[in-house]
Formats: structure tokens, C-alpha cells, sequence
């Protein structure tokens, strides 16, 4: 009896070890997923005065198209149905929240600095709750608003640098505004995809999306192949689209598409903020840039609005009936 008791405890201890190491896994999985993104942010404003931000866009798409296409490949024939069923929706939401976004954050760090666009990054989870909100009909209580009105300010004291004579001369930086467009398309890309329930496989649907992403960038690009000067066939242009298109595009979508399967959107979704820390640190060591007094005040008034958003939540329906 004693022995059996032991056995249990052994496999009972057993058990938990491996679980608490695989989950350890997933939440190293998803720190390196969000790592490889914010290095997309360096690369790209490193190389913004050399590369174009649609060439960057278009061949970063492309790029992670074709190399996550093998691997999703038992998934073809559900691929091809879904395309001929529904192209618009795949082509409306891959373009909005994979090219369109992405461009316009490109094109937002010609002008503004990684660090300011990685803090405005970290509004997209608030921006896609009042989405939701809209058109979803997704509950949203008073502490809620509260924290968005407060995120909100955060933003507009980054936007305007602390200065409230900015604000009255309407002087902003229109790198800051289109990296806000970003996030907003970002968020409307969730909202959409949300509403949209694909019933397929994860990486083969996003392979479909970045499918769609490579249609809607092409003309963006060619675009900008006949009116920009700047040439994407250099050192710094290929070094940057090779770290934006392997590491931070095709492998860090796989990494993403692997901590979801393993904790879940929710979980997985929250080490976005992380994103925010990395970008911030590998600015100062790569690019040399500064935290200012007015990165500090708006993203305090931004954390204060998530911590409001996410610990108070609106009780839904089934968790307010009576048991």
C-alpha cells in the first residue's frame, strides 16, 4: 500500500514538473516571438532613409509567404476551398492587418523614433476592444472607458511631447500619427478576423492572410518603385529585409502561431506588452535613442488604462447569472 502511495506521488509530481515545463516552454516561445518583432521596429528604422517602407512591407509578406507555405502544405486542399468561398474577406482582412499596417508603421519610422512607436503599439489591445465593442457587441463596463480615456491621454502626451503649446499650434509629428493608423488597423484586422470564424487550420489561415497581404502591398510597392528615389539593392536595405522577412516575419509568425496553440489567445496576446520593453531597450543599444520625460508620462498614463481595462472586466451574461 505504502509503495502504491509513493508511485502516485511520484507520477502526481511527475506530471506537474512536466507541465509546469512545458508551459515555461510556451512563455519562452512567446518572449522570443515578441523579441523578433521588436526587432522588426529597429531594423526598419535603421534602414529608413536607404529603404522604402512598401518595398520593405512588400517583401517581407512575400518573403514569410513563401516560406511558411511547405510547411502548411497537408492543409492545401481546406486552403483552396476557403479561397474560392471566400476571397473577398480573406483579401479585405490579409490586406488590412498585414500590408496596410504594416506600411504605414514603416512609413511612421521615417519620422518618428522606435521607442515612441513601440509605446503607441501597446494601444492596440484597448483599440481592439472598443472595436469590438462597436462591432461586435462585446461588453465594455465604465472601468473600461476610464482606462481607454486614460490610454488615450497617454498617447496625446507623447504626440505632442508633454508640450500643451504643441497641441494648441496643432504641431505634430506625422511619423507618430501614422504608426497610430497602424495600430488602429492592426486592431481592426483582430475585430474582422474575430467576426469572420475561419474554420481552419491556424498557420495554414494566416499563410492564406499573408497571401492576401502580398496582393494588397503590390501596388503600394510598384508605386513606389516609379516615385522614390532610394534603392532597396543595397547592404543596409538587404541586411534590414532579410532580418524583417526570416527572423522577425516567418519565423516570428511560427512562434506566434505556436504560443497561441499553447496558452491560448488570451495568455499569448498579453506578452504584446513585453514588445513595448524590448523595443525601448534595443533602440537605446542599436540606435542610440533616449527615453524622454514625455515617454515616461504617457506611457504611465497608457499602463494605468491596461491595468484598469484588464482587472476590472465586465462580468458577461453567464458569469452574472445566478448559479
Amino acid at each position: 500500500m505504502a509503495m502504491n502511495v509513493l508511485a502516485v506521488h511520484r507520477d502526481t509530481v511527475g506530471t506537474e514538473q512536466a507541465a509546469g515545463n512545458s508551459l515555461a516552454a510556451a512563455y519562452s516561445v512567446g518572449v522570443l516571438c515578441w523579441l523578433l518583432s521588436a526587432g522588426v521596429y529597429i531594423a526598419a528604422k535603421w534602414v529608413s532613409t536607404e529603404m522604402p517602407p512598401w518595398a520593405l512591407c512588400f517583401w517581407r509578406v512575400l518573403i514569410a509567404f513563401a516560406i511558411l507555405m511547405p510547411i502548411v502544405r497537408r492543409h492545401f486542399a481546406d486552403m483552396v476551398a476557403l479561397v474560392r468561398a471566400r476571397p473577398l474577406e480573406l483579401l479585405l482582412i490579409g490586406g488590412v492587418g498585414l500590408a496596410i499596417c504594416q506600411g504605414m508603421i514603416f512609413v511612421g519610422l521615417e519620422h518618428a523614433d522606435a521607442t515612441t512607436a513601440g509605446i503607441i503599439i501597446a494601444l492596440i489591445p484597448i483599440i481592439t476592444m472598443i472595436l469590438a465593442r462597436l462591432m461586435l457587441a462585446e461588453p465594455m463596463g465604465h472601468w473600461q472607458v476610464i482606462g481607454s480615456i486614460l490610454a488615450f491621454l497617454g498617447i496625446v502626451v507623447i504626440i505632442i511631447k508633454g508640450s500643451p503649446a504643441a497641441l494648441m499650434r496643432l504641431d505634430f509629428n506625422p511619423g507618430e500619427l501614422w504608426i497610430v493608423a497602424g495600430a488602429f488597423c492592426f486592431s481592426l484586422y483582430t475585430v474582422l478576423l474575430r467576426r469572420a470564424k475561419f474554420d481552419m487550420n491556424r498557420l495554414a489561415l494566416l499563410v492564406l492572410l499573408l497571401g492576401a497581404a502580398v496582393l494588397t502591398a503590390l501596388p503600394f510597392y510598384l508605386f513606389e518603385l516609379f516615385s522614390d528615389e532610394r534603392s532597396t539593392l543595397n547592404g543596409s536595405g538587404l541586411i534590414a529585409l532579410a532580418y524583417v522577412a526570416i527572423p522577425g516575419g516567418a519565423v516570428m509568425y511560427y512562434l506566434f502561431n505556436r504560443s497561441i496553440e499553447a496558452l491560448g489567445a488570451a495568455r499569448a496576446g498579453v506578452l504584446l506588452y513585453i514588445q513595448t520593453i524590448f523595443i525601448a531597450v534595443l533602440a537605446y543599444l542599436i540606435l542610440g535613442e533616449q527615453l524622454q520625460r514625455y515617454h515616461l508620462e504617457g506611457a504611465a498614463l497608457i499602463i494605468a488604462g491596461l491595468l484598469l481595462i484588464i482587472l476590472l472586466k465586465p462580468k458577461t451574461k453567464a458569469e452574472a447569472a445566478p448559479a
